[in-house]
């Protein structure tokens, strides 16, 4: 039998064991909690964020840098789109006019390279200059899709005229800026809160919008770029019953229409070589013209074609919307 005093012994040293092997599972819980929050934070997580992603567009779908860093833009409204969101490009497409940009953003642009224009960007220019993204339009450059593809990663919006928030979204996610763009967007739409809070009645009047070009004159509907921030603002239409449609040429036959508008903006595309100058100064001198109630009234008004049209993105948009409150008064 054994004696009383080997029992205690056994027992203690029974606990004993007991408590290291308690410890051994608390410091191995432990290690592992620390190893899983170390993780978290390892070179492998932030690769993770650094990887690229992949973005559904207009031609289907690519792989983009995380964070590119060289990147061509080949519209006007997508350089503005890049320096709303922080981002000088590499290289750009040239400003319809402006030599070699728009008046409203050629700021900006010191230090860009040209690339040619929207209808023809030139691909050994931009494949120079070693980008990492290219970003373009479908409906501006789908026949060169594929050789911009070869050179670097490539995005494409659908298509342009009053697509400009759409286009903007795309390209904010494309280079993994979305909450920027958000905040971006949100901005300007309180903007447009803002002006239909104050406004009152004056959102009634009927407004008509007229384009003289070399040769040609439009009325610009609700589906072009000015006429997309009219619709948002809830301006009165003249011509609502071509609200989607983009523009039609007219003839001067057809300027007693404007009759029914309480105000009638236009602006003139005029590149240098005077022919849109030219076309506005022939038809505001026809008798027409001169004999139409708005332009007795004194409500017809010259506004600016980059801004108010051919830039067509989200700083021309906020620069239409700052003519409108010194136009209509609105503090």
């Amino acid at each position: 039998m054994f004696s009383t005093s080997k029992l205690t012994f056994r027992k203690t040293w029974a606990i004993l064991a007991c408590l290291f092997v308690i410890s051994l599972l608390a410091t191995a819980c432990g290690a592992k909690s620390e190893s899983t929050s170390t993780a978290s934070s390892s070179p492998q997580a932030t690769a993770n964020a650094e990887a690229p992603r992949s973005i559904k567009h207009a031609m289907g779908e690519s792989v983009v840098p995380a964070n590119p860093k060289r990147v061509v833009i080949l519209t006007n409204e997508g350089t503005e789109a890049l320096l709303a969101l922080g981002i000088k490009p590499v290289g750009a497409v040239e400003s319809f006019y402006g030599n070699p940009w728009f008046d409203h953003f050629k700021a900006d642009m010191q230090g860009v390279t040209t690339v040619g224009v929207e209808g023809q960007p030139n691909l050994e220019v931009i494949a120079s200059l070693k980008p990492d993204l290219i970003i373009g339009n479908k409906l501006r450059q789908e026949k060169v899709y594929e050789q911009l593809k070869a050179i670097a990663p490539t995005v494409f919006s659908e298509t342009l005229r009053g697509e400009w928030k759409n286009n903007f979204s795309l390209y904010a996610n494309t280079l993994n800026k979305k909450a920027e763009g958000d905040k971006v967007i949100a901005a300007f739409d309180k903007r447009i809160e803002d002006f239909k809070s104050k406004a009152g009645d004056k959102l009634k009047e009927k407004i008509a919008v007229v384009r003289f070009m070399g040769g040609k004159s439009r009325y610009y509907y609700g589906d072009m770029f000015s006429g997309v921030i009219f619709k948002q603002l809830g301006f009165a239409r003249a011509d609502a019953k071509n609200d989607e449609k983009s523009f039609e040429d007219i003839t001067k036959e057809r300027l007693t229409e404007l009759d029914a508008a309480d105000r009638v903006f236009y602006f003139t595309y005029e590149i240098g070589d005077g022919k849109g100058n030219k076309q506005e100064q022939e038809w505001m001198n026809d008798p027409l013209w001169k004999n139409l109630k708005v332009v007795k009234d004194n409500k017809v008004l010259k506004v600016n074609d980059a801004t108010w049209n051919t830039g067509g993105g989200v700083r021309s948009a906020n620069i239409m919307l700052d003519d409108l409150y010194k136009i209509y008064d609105i503090k």
